[in-house]
């Protein structure tokens, strides 16, 4: 193969749990994300074109720049460049945020496959296999060309004019949804907020075992159960996900803008649209930042799952029950 670079004390019938220490919980959690976003804030590098001359057997993969076939090869892949045939393809030929560029006298022998470019053959009659397909979706051609030349551009977000807007509306959006479930169903978000608080660990884990066990047993039904009961576990999950996602995200927002409130805001202190807004605000300039977002978008996952599944407990538990 060639390949080429281009986030009340619990109190329980014989041990107490520790407090929710959250001021050293996020300056901790800050502190670990911008190490995490400092080694890894490296910008790629354009890589030439390589080309293939002579008889290679063997599939040629072109990462981060494209291909061209002078010779004879085996198979040949570009991601985020072109693929350019001037000699022979055996096999399949594929590009990915690229096109597929088949010059005269060329032959490609199996099938072609793009993603975000399109398949362009220069002869009339152009030197294919018979029965081999064409498959082809166009659209999005630079900005997969984009990520695959830069992996690590998707956790690092351009803040553009049309970003930041839309990262307003993502608060507008929570925003609206929270004082919605707030309104709708003020003792569950509640107690929520106070399970969260006085047993935050355990949530957690639960929340991550949760997850853990959801997706991972989707994957092994998809595997070895029969399709229509796969598909309607997955549905299944989907909804589970969903639902957790919204539930969750409102009182974590919740909970954290009153926290805000209790700590560093002079005003609103006793508004609850206050609370929400600074809470989703601040979850959202969270999910926002270039590297840490994934990390906070796990965090959330996992808090969600966990306040969906303990979601019938209060929040002073006993240790015999637990």
């Amino acid at each position: 193969m060639v390949t080429s670079s281009s986030q009340a004390v619990l109190t329980t019938s014989s041990v107490p749990l520790a407090k929710f220490d959250l001021n050293r919980l996020v300056a901790l959690l800050v502190w670990v994300l911008l190490l995490v976003g400092v080694a890894c804030a490296q910008d790629a590098s354009d890589a030439n074109m390589m080309v293939i001359n002579g008889t290679y057997k063997g599939p040629v993969v072109g990462l981060g720049n494209s291909v061209k076939i002078n010779g004879t090869a085996q198979e040949v892949v570009s991601l985020g460049g072109d693929v350019i045939v001037e000699g022979i393809v055996e096999g399949d030929v594929a590009a990915i945020g690229g096109s597929v560029i088949q010059k005269p006298g060329s032959r490609i022998g199996g099938d072609v496959i793009v993603v975000g470019g399109s398949y362009r053959a220069e002869d009339a009659l152009p030197n294919r296999k018979s029965g081999a397909m064409t498959m082809m979706y166009a659209g999005y051609e630079q900005e997969l060309r984009d990520m695959m030349r830069n992996p690590t551009g998707i956790f690092s977000p351009r803040f553009t004019p049309t970003y930041l807007g839309t990262r307003l509306l993502v608060v507008l959006f929570w925003f609206l949804v929270s004082l919605g479930f707030t309104a709708a169903m003020p003792n569950t978000i509640s107690r929520g907020v106070a399970r969260l608080q006085l047993t935050s660990i355990r949530v957690a884990l639960i929340g991550l075992v949760g997850v853990v066990v959801v997706f991972g047993g989707v994957l092994l039904c998809l595997r070895i159960l029969p399709e229509p009961i796969s598909v309607l576990i997955g549905l299944l999950a989907v909804m589970l996900w969903l639902v957790a996602g919204l539930f969750g995200r409102v009182i974590l927002y919740a909970a954290t803008g009153r926290w805000i409130q209790r700590k560093y805001a002079c005003v609103g202190k006793n508004s609850e649209a206050v609370a929400l807004l600074m809470g989703t605000s601040f979850w959202v300039l969270l999910t926002s930042l270039p590297y840490i977002w994934p990390f906070m978008a796990t965090f959330i996952l996992i808090i969600s799952f966990g306040l969906a599944l303990t979601a019938r407990y209060k929040a002073g538990w006993n240790v015999s029950h637990g």
